[in-house]
C-alpha cells in the first residue's frame, strides 16, 4: 500500500533501518501536511495512507486534495489536528497512538522539575561564560515540597511515583484515580492544588474544557514562587499570562516542553509576519521573551522522545493499520 509520512524525523530513522515494513510502500517527507503543502498528482491519486505528527493540519480540503485515501496514522495521541467528522462521513479511517511513551515523558517531567529547583540552567550557561557566582544557584531540596499533578492517567500517576521516591507531598486532581498511588497521593480540587503547589505539572488532555486551563485567574491563585512544568500540551497555558507572571515574580520559573503555536514559537526558521494569524506571532514572540529568561526552560517537544518509545510508537502505528486491513479496529477513532 502506498503511504505518505510526514512529519518524519531523524529519531524515527532507526526504526526504518531496522525493521522491515516490505507491506508498505512508504515515502517520507520531513515537513508536516497542511493546506500549503506542494504534492505531486501521483502522490494526491495513488496515496492509501498518510501517517502525520501533531504538527501536520488535516482539515478538509487537505483530505480532498487525497483521491483514494483510505487511513489517516497520527503518530501521537493527541488528534485535534484532524478533521474526523470529514473522515467518518467519507469513510476513511483515523488512528491514534494511546499509550507509548509515559517512562520516557514522566522521567523527562522529573528532569525538568530538577533543573529548576537546582538553577541548573543559569549555573551551566554562566559557566560557560566563566561568570560563575555561586550565590544565585541556591536551590531547593524536593523533599518536603508539594507536587501538584494535574491529570493522573499513566504519565501522570508515573511522575507521582517518581515524586514520592524522592519525599515530596503529591497532591492530584484528575477524573480518575489510580489506586496504584492512592497510599501516597492526596486527591483534592482544582482551586486546592493551584493554592497548595509549590510545583504543578500538566498531564491533561488538550479539549475544550482545558484550553487555557493555567491562565492569569488561576496563576493568581497559586502560591506565590510557584513553578509550571508543562509537557502535555501547549494549549493549556495561556502563554502570555504565564509571561507576565513571571516578569512580575509571582511564579518563580517555568519548564515547558510544548507551547501554543508550536510551528511558529519553535522554529530554526525566523518569525515572518506574512505566516499564519496574529494571534500566533503574538504567542511566539512571547515565547521568544520566555527564552531569554534564566529560570525558564522551553524544550522543543522531545518528552516522549527515547529510542523505546518511538519504537513503541511505530509499532503500534503499523500495527493498528495492519488489524485494520484484517477487519480489526485496534486504536481506531472513527
Amino acid at each position: 500500500m502506498k503511504m505518505l509520512m510526514f512529519d518524519f524525523r531523524d529519531s524515527e530513522r532507526d526504526y526504518f533501518n531496522n525493521n522491515d515494513l516490505r507491506d508498505f510502500d512508504i515515502e517520507f517527507i520531513k515537513e508536516p501536511l497542511n493546506e500549503m503543502s506542494i504534492l505531486s498528482d501521483e502522490q494526491l491519486y495513488e496515496t492509501d495512507i498518510i501517517s502525520v505528527f501533531i504538527t501536520s493540519s488535516i482539515t478538509e480540503s487537505v483530505i480532498k486534495r487525497f483521491k483514494n485515501l483510505r487511513i489517516i496514522a497520527a503518530r501521537s495521541t493527541g488528534f485535534d489536528h484532524i478533521d474526523l467528522d470529514y473522515c467518518s462521513q467519507n469513510n476513511i479511517a483515523v488512528f491514534n497512538v494511546g499509550k507509548y511513551g509515559e517512562r520516557s515523558v514522566a522521567q523527562f517531567t522529573f528532569m525538568l522539575i530538577i533543573a529548576l529547583s537546582r538553577k541548573l540552567l543559569p549555573a551551566y550557561l554562566d559557566t560557560q561564560k566563566n561568570l560563575i557566582n555561586h550565590a544565585d544557584y541556591e536551590g531547593r531540596n524536593l523533599e518536603g515540597l508539594t507536587l501538584g499533578i494535574m491529570g493522573c492517567g499513566s504519565i501522570g500517576s508515573s511522575v507521582a511515583k517518581i515524586a514520592h521516591f524522592f519525599g515530596m507531598k503529591v497532591y492530584a486532581c484528575s477524573y480518575e484515580k489510580n489506586s496504584e498511588i492512592s497510599g501516597f497521593t492526596e486527591y483534592c480540587s482544582f482551586d486546592e492544588l493551584l493554592a497548595n503547589s509549590d510545583i504543578i505539572t500538566l498531564h491533561l488532555p488538550y479539549n475544550k474544557e482545558t484550553y487555557h486551563i493555567i491562565n492569569d485567574e488561576n496563576i493568581k491563585k497559586m502560591k506565590k514562587g510557584a513553578i509550571i512544568i508543562n509537557t502535555a500540551r501547549g494549549e493549556l497555558i495561556d502563554i502570555i499570562a504565564l509571561y507576565n507572571n513571571i516578569i512580575s515574580g509571582h511564579l518563580a520559573g517555568a519548564a515547558l516542553d510544548v507551547i501554543e503555536c508550536e510551528k511558529f514559537a519553535v522554529s530554526d526558521v525566523p518569525i515572518n509576519p506574512l505566516d499564519g494569524c496574529s494571534e500566533c506571532l503574538t504567542k511566539a514572540l512571547a515565547v521568544q521573551k520566555l527564552l531569554g529568561i534564566p529560570n525558564v526552560i522551553i524544550t522543543p517537544h522531545i518528552a516522549y522522545n527515547t529510542k523505546e518509545s518511538v519504537y513503541n510508537l511505530l509499532d503500534t502505528t503499523f500495527n493498528s493499520i495492519r488489524d485494520y486491513l484484517k477487519g480489526l479496529h485496534t486504536n481506531q477513532l472513527r
